[in-house]
């Protein structure tokens, strides 16, 4: 009753704002049809979606060289059939690198060149549905012909190693974005996710990758990065940046991961987007606390039984406790919170979509289940007076924006 009632009261509190820069609809009854076609009649971008991972993991533990094309599966977030139903037409592909991998020399550039050549083999193998995407210009190009495209980020820049050239080996890979760390401090940089503060904000590498990756044309990802990164990163970016999976530490205090008013402010001064995470640990401080008290009990339950991650039967003990212990989930409400604050504070066209689908298994919010559900967060924002124009900046013309911008500098050098 308590989580509800905060719902309630944020709510209300959010749509008596007047939200700034956006044009508000006349439209008094918006319909679930108005925003299921407005999801097909604008592009559709998601600026993290982590299948690449998902399909390794499960390769590895099926035993298998490859799992198979995601054209219509009920495993995971994303398939072709969910993503057609949804309107979602430019989900990046995270190259995802876990932080374990950085104390192995060759171990993070080895695994992002496999999930790139996965990626690859999927627009290969069905060139009618999936093709690869480099340019925003690639993406509205394959909207008109109804394929879906498939542009990638490299989420943890650890796959640069400590050479800079990778940073051009990755760009002709097809590589749009760098998230610059994860969930350790790494060369680069250190992570929110890190207590030790190696470098207090980025390294002297980390300056330099920055400046090669905005000379070549990659877009600069502050998600994961510390609040001093953070700074560090807007003192001497030429052009705008991306956070392509965080959400506002308002409603989530303390919690480092997700960007604070001030730094919001900071983004929208630099023409940067805010791309929503729809994890509901993201979302809600109240659900977060839940979520990390489920995991504490999980651990305490495993230690006491002996398993470990990776062990024989681990699988299916997760499971059946997922199903005995549910966590409180957020809802699509509070997604359009979170957008409905980036707006009040930096305006309508600072704020996308970055769900991390297949990245937050089983804490994804009610309402936003999978790929198919992105016209319930359009239909919600519709009720609160957000018009079409508005809507078709949040869905892509803001990420796009970003992503010519970066292209057009790295062009003119």
């Amino acid at each position: 009753m308590k989580h509800i009632l905060i719902l309630l009261v944020s709510l209300l509190v959010i749509s008596c704002s007047v939200s700034k820069n956006t044009t508000k609809s006349t439209t008094k009854s918006p319909t679930k049809e108005q925003a299921i076609a407005l999801a097909h009649k604008y592009i559709l971008t998601d600026g993290h979606v982590d299948l690449p991972y998902r399909l390794k993991i499960q390769n590895f533990r099926l035993e298998k060289e490859y799992l198979g094309i995601p054209l219509e599966t009920s495993d995971g977030d994303f398939d072709y059939k969910r993503a057609k139903e949804g309107g979602l037409d430019a989900p990046f592909m995270s190259i995802y690198l876990p932080a374990g991998l950085q104390a192995e020399k060759g171990a993070s550039k080895l695994l992002a060149d496999s999930l790139i050549m996965m990626i690859e083999g999927i627009a290969d193998a069905h060139p009618t549905k999936f093709q690869m995407a480099y340019t925003a210009e690639d993406c509205e190009r394959l909207f008109k012909q109804g394929i879906i495209s498939l542009p990638m980020g490299m989420e943890n820049g650890s796959g640069l190693e400590d050479d800079l050239s990778n940073i051009q080996y990755f760009n002709d890979k097809g590589i749009s974005y760098i998230t610059l760390t994860h969930s350790k401090d790494n060369l680069i940089c250190d992570s929110s996710y890190d207590t030790t503060g190696t470098w207090q904000g980025l390294s002297p590498y980390g300056y330099e990758v920055v400046k090669e990756m905005n000379r070549v044309g990659i877009m600069v990802d502050i998600s994961h990065v510390s609040d001093l990164t953070f700074y560090d990163v807007m003192e001497i970016v030429p052009v705008p940046v991306i956070a392509s999976h965080s959400s506002c530490r308002k409603f989530t205090p303390g919690f480092e991961r997700n960007m604070n008013d001030e730094m919001i402010k900071r983004l929208g001064e630099n023409g940067g987007v805010i791309q929503i995470n729809f994890g509901s640990s993201f979302l809600d401080k109240e659900v977060a606390d839940r979520i990390n008290a489920s995991r504490g009990e999980l651990r305490k339950i495993m230690e006491e039984k002996g398993m470990k991650w990776g062990d024989e039967g681990v699988d299916e003990f997760m499971e059946q406790y997922q199903k005995d212990n549910p966590v409180l989930l957020s809802d699509v409400v509070m997604v359009a919170n979170h957008i409905d604050h980036v707006v009040s504070i930096a305006g309508i066209d600072h704020v996308g979509i970055g769900s991390d689908y297949d990245g937050v298994g089983d804490t994804l919010p009610i309402g936003l289940k999978d790929v198919s559900q992105y016209p319930n967060l359009i239909f919600e924002l519709l009720k609160r007076g957000y018009s079409e124009e508005d809507i078709a900046k949040i869905c892509y013309q803001n990420v796009f924006r970003v992503w010519k911008a970066v292209d057009a500098y790295a062009s003119a050098r």
